[in-house]
């Protein structure tokens, strides 16, 4: 469990992710453990992540802290909505409706890849993200520059937050995927700094949902704990990696992970299950 921890901190510090989508088939598969344990532990496992990776990334100046807390209102608005819409939607639609949400993002995210605008930062200026001081800049170890961005269309990737919490509230997954899309494809942000950026939101969302699963009965100290430990050397290993390591790479590991997640969701929104 310990090994897991540390290559699911690693990867979800990389991309942005909790970890959860690495942990929870593992946890099910490897070690025979029943799902809702499983998923207790992925909740610990986000949190895990965001608080090893964001320290790194704050201290590289990576993570673009006004953006967080800025779109974090609209995730938890969403999540909120989710949790309350959950009781009048049946899952088979809410799995197949994501899953699609998610290929589309993978699919995306390819084009992105073949373009020869790939990650060239963005020069438009918006006047609400000007006047909210959401654009920043990060230092590029792997390519050696400072790289000053600008972000678009503000109110388009808040309601993109609103539909990830919504996401997280119905589905009760993370929405570390749909916070990168938000930022990376809505707000044209740099995907290295959108990554970094979730990995901050993702642990003030994951926070909230880990008391009830904590008052549930459904984190078990035994297995969460192990995993935690690993994750927080992972991710620490991970944000100290991402750096370096150029954007193209990212979005190539990027795209299977969220293109093999949606799947998931529509083989479950068939009724088909891997684990």
């Amino acid at each position: 469990m310990l090994v897991v921890g540390i290559f699911s901190g690693i990867l979800g510090a990389l991309l942005g992710l909790g970890g959860g989508i690495i942990v929870t088939p593992i946890l099910v598969i490897g070690f025979n453990l029943p799902i809702h344990y499983a998923i207790g532990a992925s909740i610990i496992a986000v949190i895990a992540t965001s608080s090893g990776a964001s320290i790194a990334y704050l201290k590289d100046d990576m993570l673009n802290l006004r953006m967080a807390m800025f779109l974090e209102i609209f995730t938890t608005i969403g999540a909120l909505a989710g949790a309350l819409l959950a009781i009048f939607f049946k899952a088979i639609w809410l799995n197949f409706l994501f899953g699609i949400l998610l290929v589309y993002q993978a699919y995306r995210m390819w084009r992105k890849l073949h373009s020869k605008k790939v990650d060239a930062p963005s020069t438009k200026e918006d006047h609400f993200a000007h006047k909210m001081q959401l654009n920043s800049s990060y230092f590029d170890k792997s390519t050696h520059q400072q790289i000053d961005y600008k972000v678009e269309n503000v109110t388009g990737g808040a309601l993109a937050m609103i539909w990830a919490g919504i996401a997280s509230g119905l589905l009760g997954i993370g929405s570390g995927m749909f916070k990168v899309f938000a930022m990376d494809t809505v707000m044209k942000m740099p995907l290295k700094p959108s990554s970094a950026t979730s990995n901050l939101m993702m642990g003030v969302t994951a926070a909230t949902s880990a008391l009830v699963y904590f008052f549930n009965g459904t984190i078990k100290a035994n297995i969460a704990v192990p995993i935690a430990l690993g994750i927080l050397l992972g991710a620490t290993i991970g944000a100290r990696l991402m750096p370096h390591i150029p954007a193209k790479r990212l979005r190539q590991l990027f795209i299977p992970v969220v293109g093999i997640a949606g799947l998931q969701l529509l083989l479950k929104a068939f009724n088909i299950t891997l684990y």
